[in-house]
């Protein structure tokens, strides 16, 4: 389950992909391993990113 602060940097990740960057989100995970929230995201799937559980998007 995500923690609050990675909600939170879920909702202005998405926002700023589907309504400024117009990208489309492909798939959005949980790494069991790390606990970080993994977002696959890009026409050609080439947008990589991860939000640690303390909300750090890296």
């Amino acid at each position: 389950m995500p923690t609050h602060e990675q909600l939170e940097g879920l909702y202005r990740i998405c926002y700023y992909l589907t309504y400024r960057a117009l990208q489309p989100i492909h798939l959005i995970c949980t790494d069991e391993r790390t606990g970080n929230l993994f977002i696959l995201a890009g026409d050609k799937e080439n947008i990589e990113i991860e939000i640690t559980p303390n909300g750090e998007v890296i």
